[in-house]
């Protein structure tokens, strides 16, 4: 009997075979800064070499098909560099950036409503006109507003312009070792720039002109979360996670209790992803089978599919993660209704492709990645976990499989989170198997809350229920979360240790699958290397000798680093577990391994404000001094300025010869402009924190 035909994976999903080079002309693109004359070169040449082909007899054509192939292949890439070169807002002619002088004035429009934060308003702006004097130039390019708290402040309402003179200020990371890479962020969100704005420095224009969907979007948006206020009690913190989880509004969420979910492995369900749109689109399913008028119509069954799912979409914000569900279940409809049924992962490659090709930028998302990851894996991976074990009963069988799809999913996202976190959640298991049913309880609970909302006697006793599921949800991830193994933190990983990891799990697995015995040997070496570089990681660990002055707006922050120990020298507040410290210090210390506080660090000496490290010596000037000139002034390594001192660099340098004069972000810009112009009038090496970012000084003998 002849064996039954094999056809290989790589020929079911064809459009993996687009999708891979389509991303490899994005990241290169992204590194090389191609020039768009160059990529338009490329891109005529290949285009060209491809055509010629066909000019080719049929037997040149076959013997040269793998020749045609690389060219399509070279094609797909460069389309992808051309888009990642178009989505850029810089190249584009009229980016408010080809404008600007020092004295231009902008209008700009607001694109979102206002978003309090602690000590300000945050909305993004559309810059439609730069105003130099007399001349004026139509423009576009978005910018990210900061509006100072005032109880003065006229209201402000999306589609407003103002007119702003105050100049743009760049976007910038903090420049802290290990820090999020803010800058590269924002430019993936077309965010180059930034105004910091007081009352006196913008002005009203005419009536706002709102878009009518966006408004819609907006306003709806409003609606659910004033519902959700009404009726959903705070008492023990359920409104923030009934916001999250239903529209992913994130404003009212407790920090402490992010952080809670993060240690236990179920941040997931209060980031809106496709766990949430999955669930919308099941109970949109039955209702459109269960309908009279939908049931018999399948053009009106995707018209309310389809419909719904992007709206729903669109009104959680849009992550890339909802956009690649919203997507894939889109293709996943159209499939079922009007096109035979193809493979999963082909249906994930064509979601990707598609929103690659509408944002190049989306592939560097943490979301996007992540979910991508996670489902690849639960569709691969939890098929066979689950046949791993065989269960009769159907309530432990129903508690097995939703295990094996949480434990497929962490086997494929694990390693990028520990690349972003550098955090493991011991018990996201038992965790998962709780709070995912209750999740997907409280979540359609929440939807029909807003859809009964209209009968207050009934929306209050639901809204009842509500909180005390949530409530009973938030108490289950604090009691895991109490535990001190709830959660591995500060694991060491970069971008070659992630790549291993992923390397060793797609050789076991295919050693597993296949009992092939090189797959084994090639888990062997990646699992060497990965260990190579552990190694030698310990080892440059036990020889640093660091000293770092971080930046921190409006704080004093240094850490003295000695192997894996560190003394800490600054603001008491920053000493504290806090926002503060996880944002600002805590990636520092991870990417340095410093994870030991001590108050008595060896090679460390202090007397007063005098600091020497080994043979680093360091002078703290966080007060008015008065210093008397020396004949020979006392040579010192570095001389830090914090907490606006009272000093003039010249009185400064009459007793002390600094190697370098570093002024801290707990200083004023006003006092550290003036210091600079001193610095430069006396030929003095100097470095400002708040511009430059952190300070890092090697202290090694």
């Amino acid at each position: 009997m002849r064996a039954p035909y094999h056809i290989p994976f790589w020929k079911t999903t064809p459009l993996i075979r687009l999708l891979l080079p389509l991303m490899a002309g994005i990241i290169i693109q992204w590194y090389a800064r191609f020039t768009i004359s160059y990529l338009l070169y490329c891109l005529s040449s290949f285009m060209l070499a491809y055509l010629l082909f066909y000019f080719f007899s049929a037997s040149a054509r076959y013997y040269l098909k793998k020749l045609q192939g690389l060219l399509f292949v070279l094609l797909i890439l460069i389309a992808g560099a051309l888009l990642t070169w178009q989505k850029d807002g810089r190249h584009h002619p009229k980016w408010y950036g080809h404008f600007l002088t020092d004295s231009s004035a902008l209008l700009v429009r607001l694109q979102e409503p206002l978003t309090a934060k602690q000590n300000s308003y945050k909305a993004d702006g559309v810059v439609e006109t730069v105003l130099n004097g007399n001349e004026k130039h139509a423009a576009q390019g978005k910018v990210l507003i900061y509006f100072a708290k005032d109880s003065s402040m006229a209201p402000l309402i999306y589609g407003q312009l103002l007119l702003v003179n105050k100049p743009l200020q760049i976007i910038r990371n903090s420049g802290n070792p290990g820090a999020f890479n803010y800058q590269r962020y924002a430019a993936f969100q077309l965010l180059y720039h930034q105004l910091y704005l007081r009352n006196s420095d913008w002005v009203a224009i005419g009536n706002p002109r709102p878009g009518a969907f966006r408004s819609f979007l907006f306003n709806t948006r409003k609606h659910i979360i004033n519902v959700l206020q009404k009726y959903i009690s705070n008492e023990h913190q359920q409104l923030g996670i009934a916001e999250a989880l239903l529209i992913g509004y994130k404003e009212d969420l407790d920090k402490d209790l992010v952080q809670a979910y993060s240690n236990t492995g179920v941040v997931h369900i209060i980031a809106i992803s496709g766990l949430h749109l999955g669930l919308i689109f099941f109970v949109l399913l039955w209702i459109c089978n269960h309908m009279p008028l939908l049931k018999k119509s399948r053009h009106a069954k995707v018209l309310v599919l389809i419909t719904c799912l992007w709206l729903f979409a669109l009104l959680t914000g849009g992550a890339a993660s909802v956009l690649r569900s919203a997507v894939m279940f889109t293709v996943v409809v159209l499939g079922k209704y009007y096109f035979r049924q193809g493979s999963v992962y082909n249906s994930l490659a064509v979601s990707a492709f598609l929103l690659l090709c509408y944002n190049p930028y989306y592939l560097w998302d943490v979301g996007f990645q992540l979910s991508y990851l996670a489902v690849a894996g639960i569709v691969f991976l939890q098929p066979r976990i689950f046949k791993m074990v065989y269960i009769g009963h159907p309530v432990p069988r129903k508690a097995w499989e939703l295990l094996s799809v949480t434990l497929a999913a962490q086997v494929a996202a694990f390693p990028i989170c520990l690349y972003y976190f550098h955090q493991f959640p011991n018990l996201f298991l038992f965790c998962n198997l709780l709070v995912l049913p209750l999740t997907t309880i409280i979540l359609y609970c929440g939807v029909l809350l807003i859809v009964i909302s209209a009968l207050p006697v009934v929306a209050t006793y639901l809204g009842i229920g509500l909180s005390f599921l949530i409530g009973l949800m938030n108490r289950i991830i604090h009691f895991f979360n109490s535990f001190s193994f709830s959660v591995w933190d500060g694991i060491y990983a970069n971008v070659y240790t992630t790549w291993l990891l992923y390397g060793i799990i797609f050789f076991l697995l295919g050693w597993w699958l296949q009992r092939n015995r090189t797959m084994m040997r090639m888990a062997i070496v990646c699992l060497l290397a990965f260990t190579g570089l552990h190694l030698y990681a310990m080892v440059q660990l036990v020889k640093q000798q660091k000293l770092v002055i971080y930046n921190v707006s409006k704080h004093s922050a240094i850490d003295f680093i000695n192997g894996s120990r560190y003394r800490f020298v600054g603001d008491s507040v920053l000493k504290e577990e806090g926002l503060l410290q996880n944002f600002h210090l805590k990636p520092a210390r991870i990417s340095m391994q410093a994870d030991d506080l001590v108050t008595d660090l060896p090679g460390l000496k202090n007397n007063g404000n005098y600091w020497q490290f080994y043979k680093r010596k360091i002078l703290l000037i966080d007060s008015a001094m008065i210093f008397e000139p020396k004949p020979v002034p006392i040579s010192i390594d570095v001389l830090l300025v914090t907490k606006n001192a009272n000093v003039r660099i010249a009185d400064l340098v009459s007793a002390v010869k600094p190697a370098v004069i570093v002024f801290d972000a707990s200083n004023n810009l006003w006092k550290i402009a003036n210091w600079k112009k001193e610095c430069e009038e006396l030929l003095l090496r100097c470095h400002t924190v708040s511009e430059k970012g952190a300070f890092v000084l090697d202290a090694r003998p």
